[in-house]
Order: structure tokens, then sequence, then C-alpha cells
């Protein structure tokens, strides 16, 4: 795909895209050319399915500093940082933020075009946006990184995010109408019409209770706060999150006694008329997942279940007469209330 052809198709994309608040004198096409000039391709570890060895950055001081997404990308000796005329630089890690999973690099360069992220109010729902990213890394060299048009549609916390428990970062994000967070756009760029930066793409995260993909950005401030913490090396470690297990016999499951170090999670018997057993559930099944996540022992069964939210879906892979079987239990209860 040429240079001249993926302009083109930017500018096709574009057609019809009202930008009332655009800066004066300033078309759509030279709003996205000047904030495309300050998002970079990253390149390092990775070329196994499921593990891109690509991904996005944005320039955020003209002397070389660049932000982007914390990921196994990075975990290389020789990290290489393409510039949107096509230098090609190699990069050093400075440092990263485990909690906000933010990193920040260093090139050697100057004069670089930048964005300038501040502790600024954040949109509101409804603002119109641009993503720039190097989605499925379709960009090479000189060629521009690939924009797509959406609207914000909510700024929600993202441990409320239903499936989001694993993710470390518990603040707000900008949720996204629009599918951003493919492959490759980690670590790019979310502007307005103006092209002023409001965030940072995130990691691709799914869902673990509905399978359904997270089209997210992180805000800007903490974006700004993030980089400032990197550099000053007061980064704080995410807070441990206590999780209390959960007993299944809410769900009608009396598994085995609890005897050994680890001891196999096997069903012993049920509850009358509960959702174990309305599910089919019988004795002698060993639960081996719990909502798609390997539960070696009746201790990892409890733990599992603790981590997912009252009302999330409960399924469980067991193993019955030699064959795996899938069992979905309903909705997990509601946590008792202690006085």
């Amino acid at each position: 795909m040429t240079t001249a052809f993926r302009r083109l198709l930017v500018v096709t994309l574009l057609f019809g895209l009202d930008l009332p608040a655009a800066a004066a004198g300033e078309t759509p096409q030279q709003v996205i050319a000047a904030a495309a000039r300050k998002v970079v391709k990253i390149y390092g570890a990775g070329g196994l399915r499921g593990l891109e060895g690509y991904q996005s950055g944005i320039i955020v001081t003209p002397d070389g500093k660049i932000a982007t997404a914390a990921s196994t990308v990075l975990d290389s000796d020789e990290i290489d940082c393409v510039l949107d005329d096509g230098r090609r630089f190699r990069a050093r890690l400075v440092g990263v933020d485990p909690r906000r999973e933010l990193a920040l690099l260093a090139i050697d360069a100057e004069g670089l075009p930048a964005f300038a992220p501040a502790a600024a109010e954040r949109a509101a729902a409804g603002t119109r946006v641009l993503a720039l990213s190097n989605l499925f890394g379709v960009a090479v060299g000189d060629e521009r990184v690939s924009v797509q048009r959406g609207v914000v549609s909510a700024v929600v916390p993202l441990a409320a995010r239903r499936g989001a428990a694993d993710a470390p970062y518990r603040g707000a994000v900008y949720v996204l109408d629009c599918t951003t967070n493919n492959p490759g756009s980690a670590g790019g760029a979310l502007v307005d019409a103006r092209g002023r930066l409001l965030g940072m793409l995130g990691k691709e995260l799914r869902s673990t209770a509905s399978g359904i993909w997270l089209n997210y950005a992180l805000p800007t401030d903490e974006l700004a706060r993030g980089c400032a913490e990197i550099e000053a090396g007061t980064v704080a470690r995410p807070a441990a999150v206590e999780v209390r297990p959960f007993d299944p016999r809410r769900l009608g499951i009396v598994l085995v006694p609890d005897l050994l170090d680890s001891t196999p999670a096997y069903v012993e018997s049920l509850v009358p008329d509960s959702p174990a057993a309305r599910a089919g559930l019988v004795r002698d099944d060993l639960v081996i997942a719990v909502n798609g996540r390997a539960v070696p022992s009746r201790a990892a069964v409890e733990r599992t279940l603790g981590e997912l939210a009252a009302g999330d879906p409960v399924r469980l892979a067991v193993v019955r007469d030699g064959a795996v079987v899938d069992v979905d239990l309903g909705p997990r209860p509601q946590d008792k209330e202690t006085r």
C-alpha cells in the first residue's frame, strides 16, 4: 500500500466528518497530519500468535521521550521506533508504571513534534475523537499511521467494566464507540477535533464474562502523572487486592473435604433444586476450570469464584467419564453482608 493511497484513504474515511471546533484555517486533513507526526511505530519482542511484535507510541517531548503501553513488545534488548517521516531510532526503556500499564521510552533525537500531556479537564461523553495508531502493523517506514473516528461513549472506572478485574488500573478511562483497541494499537493517540491529545489507547482487554472486546483510552491527566512518576522514580506499585473466597455451596456444589495441600475439586454432592443441580452437574465431576481459568484445586475454585463480581455468569468445565463437559450455573449470587 503506497503512502499516497493511505493518505487518500484517510481523506475518504473522514469525508463528512463534522469538525466545527477545528482550529481556524485548518482542514481535518491538516489536523490529522499534525497529530500523526507525533505518533510512532514501535517494534520489539513478539512474533508469535497473540504476541504481536509491534505497537504504537506517542512523542511527549521534543527531545525524544515516547509514552506507550507496557507490554511484551518491550521485553527486548532491541526496541525500534519509526517516526512518521520514516526515520528509525533505537529506543531505551526509561521505566514502567505497572498500575497504569504505561511505559516511557527515550530516543536520541531533538526538535521532534510532540504532544504535551497535561492534567487538563477530561472530555465529556459525546466528544468526537480521532484515534491514531499502527493497528495490525499495516504502516511501515514513512507510511502514516491509521486513523479512526468515533465518539467518547462514557468516562467510567475500568474496574467497573465487567470482565476487567484482572487489569491493574482501577481509574477512569474513556470508553469509545469504535473498535480502536486492535493488535498494534496499544500506545496510540486519542485526539479531539483540534488535534489536542485526550489520551492513550490501551491494550486489548476482553471481557471474561461476555467475550466482548473493550475499546478504551487512558486519559491525558493519568498519562501525564504516570510519565512524571516514571522519570522521578516514584512509581507506586499496584495495591494488592484482597479476594475473599466464595463458598461453592451457595451455588449448590459440595466439594470433597480440603484434606491435602492441593485437594482436587471433585463434586461430593449437590444441594437439591440448586443452580448446580439444575445445570446438570453430577456427583464425582472434577472441576478443572471456572470461566476459562484453570483451577487445579478446591482452594483455587473458591478463590476464582471470589474474584467474580456478583451477577457475573459462572461457567464451569468439568471432567466426566473421561470427557470435558461445560456447565453454565447462571449468575454468581451477591456477597453475604457481614455485621
